[in-house]
């Protein structure tokens, strides 16, 4: 996903960045509530002369990329709860979700930044916010689902997810298999564990070996001798 950082003039009509400084102590997600609006669309709409609302944020996904337009270290008016010092507005960043297009990639996209930005501030998914917390409003409002907010516990478990380290995931270790001296084959190490294969090994000792698929089971008898 391509972040572009496209912050909107100081200045710009309604008081949309008003360069309070802000010190985030978490992190507040939104729907756009536009169901064909993309990420440019909703950073343009911020600058457009007709916008007459004093509404803005910080970040805008969609399925291609994410928007910075205002910098995370001033507030943006994205919770609807005022602007006393300890507001969703002085204190939270506002990501904006976009509903159109392929809205799971958008998802997904949203969920990796949001992981990235806790993982580099140090923070847990108990840092994230809903638009719903600060005010009331039904926002994200595609996470709502009638009230069990369905939708919001799986993207948060997606954030947790993507914090968690992946599994380091290691190939198995070659090594060679040798009877007496000679080379019967190769078996691995993996784990700790060392794996060669028996009918090679057995056999080259004389040995017989039978597979009983029906047990499952690997049988090893020796040769009578002649």
């Amino acid at each position: 996903m391509e972040y572009v950082v496209s912050h909107i003039p100081q200045g710009t009509a309604c008081n949309r960045r008003s360069a309070y400084k802000m010190i985030p102590t978490t992190i507040t997600i939104h729907n756009t509530g536009n169901p064909s609006s993309t990420a440019r669309n909703e950073r343009d709409w911020l600058t457009n002369p007709s916008n007459a609302r004093q509404a803005s944020f910080h970040i805008v996904v969609d399925e291609r990329q994410a928007i910075e337009c205002i910098p995370l270290i001033e507030n943006a008016w994205h919770a609807g709860d005022g602007s006393g010092v300890n507001s969703g507005n002085r204190t939270s960043i506002g990501i904006e979700i976009c509903e159109s297009g392929n809205y799971a990639k958008t998802l997904d996209n949203a969920a990796e930044l949001v992981a990235k930005m806790l993982k580099e501030r140090g923070w847990g998914t108990d840092r994230l916010r809903r638009h719903f917390d600060w005010s009331g409003k039904i926002c994200p409002r595609l996470m709502y689902d009638g009230g069990n907010w369905t939708g919001w516990k799986t993207f948060v478990a997606s954030v947790d997810a993507k914090l968690k380290p992946k599994e380091d995931v290691r190939m198995p270790e070659e090594v060679a298999v040798q009877v007496d001296g000679k080379k019967v084959g190769v078996g691995e190490i993996k784990d700790g564990v060392t794996k060669v294969p028996v009918r090679l090994v057995a056999e080259a000792f004389g040995a017989n070996v039978l597979w009983d698929a029906k047990t499952r089971t690997v049988n090893i008898t020796k040769k009578e001798a002649v």
